[in-house]
């Protein structure tokens, strides 16, 4: 693929409203589909703000009414703000496209990114994004001194987070030792051209996530690089890495067409 450029939009103080990023994006793509830019990884903070893709359920949203914004992206229910690092890599493919393969490359350039910061991070079967994998169930510790035998995650489909108390919460996964999610992953693909992209958690309050059922995914949680490596890792520390690991993953790729 060709040179990927990156453009730092804003972090911290200079966060991003979400809707601005989201018209900037739809302008470079314009730019990008009509050859009038390069491939382009936009990197930026947002302040707090809660997005559902074309796939979330009702029940997967704030009980309490929280504003959500609907946007044109694959995947569910997610979040996003300070502490988290969110790209948007603006890239054209061949056609017809491999929606796939695009997906597994920004995985493999964020699984490159935790390595280097010694985090051991992999793909999970049937879910996109990069996981910290938890214990198996029969090894997990107990619960309020309640054997797991009798945990409503393990046998209830319809278990809501959200209604069982903090023990219980996203954010609490490290603690229960389940799997947890460490970086999202909802893309769109436009005219050949893709659009939104990955958020990696560095160092947000992942208590956020607990107001939603993440990526409507009730059985696993969230976690962070700094709460997995117990030290203090900012957006700005990992930007370099994931810009280094991105343009290697995609200028070295040779995209093909989906086989049809």
């Amino acid at each position: 693929m060709s040179e990927l450029r990156f453009v730092h939009l804003g972090f911290g103080a200079d966060a991003v409203e979400y809707q601005e990023a989201w018209q900037e994006q739809r302008r470079v793509h314009a730019a990008r589909f009509a050859d009038e830019a390069p491939d382009t990884c936009l990197l930026l903070e947002h302040p707090p703000v809660y997005t559902a893709g074309r796939r979330t359920a009702d029940d997967e949203r704030p009980l309490d009414g929280t504003p959500v914004v609907d946007v044109d992206r694959g995947g569910k229910i997610t979040w996003h703000g300070p502490g988290q690092l969110v790209g948007y890599p603006i890239l054209k493919l061949p056609r017809p496209v491999d929606v796939v393969a695009h997906v597994r490359r920004l995985e493999e350039a964020l699984l490159l990114t935790c390595a280097e910061f010694g985090l051991e991070a992999t793909r999970v079967e049937g879910r996109s994004g990069v996981w910290v994998l938890g214990d198996p169930v029969e090894e997990r510790r107990a619960l309020g001194g309640l054997n797991l035998d009798f945990d409503p995650r393990v046998a209830d489909e319809e278990f809501d987070p959200r209604l069982n108390g903090p023990e219980y919460a996203p954010s609490n996964a490290g603690q229960r030792r389940e799997d947890r999610k460490l970086a999202q992953i909802g893309v769109r693909v436009a005219k050949g051209v893709t659009m939104h992209g990955f958020s990696l958690n560095c160092n947000p309050d992942t208590t956020w996530f607990d107001r939603i059922v993440p990526c409507g995914i009730r059985d696993a949680g969230v976690t962070s690089l700094s709460e997995e490596l117990g030290r203090d890792i900012s957006v700005t520390e990992v930007v370099p890495v994931i810009e280094k690991h991105l343009r290697t993953v995609i200028e070295s790729a040779v995209p093909l067409p989906r086989a049809v």
